[in-house]
């Protein structure tokens, strides 16, 4: 629910998440890579698994960021009231 105050310079954490996600994904991909050298298939599996779950994470990350901002309402709209779950009409 938007209750007007807001900040005005409110920034999303997605370039935040975009970075924590490539770090993952090189330590997730040397995970797999080292322990299926050293002949661990059930780490390697945890770690290719955990690679697949940042590359989707990743993906979604920069999906929002081609986005674009969205429309978020000014100062002067004042707050929104909340809704209690009626259609809002003879209520």
């Amino acid at each position: 629910m938007r209750t007007g105050s807001e900040p005005i310079t409110a920034r999303s954490p997605l370039r935040l998440r975009f970075w924590l996600s490539v770090w993952g994904l090189i330590w997730a991909a040397a995970g797999t890579a080292a322990f299926a050298l050293a002949a661990r298939p059930g780490w390697a599996a945890v770690c290719g698994a955990l690679l697949l779950i940042v590359t989707v994470d990743l993906a979604m990350v920069l999906h929002h960021i081609h986005q674009g901002p969205h429309y978020q309402p000014g100062r002067d709209i004042p707050p929104y009231e909340p809704d209690h779950g009626g259609t809002g009409r003879g209520q």
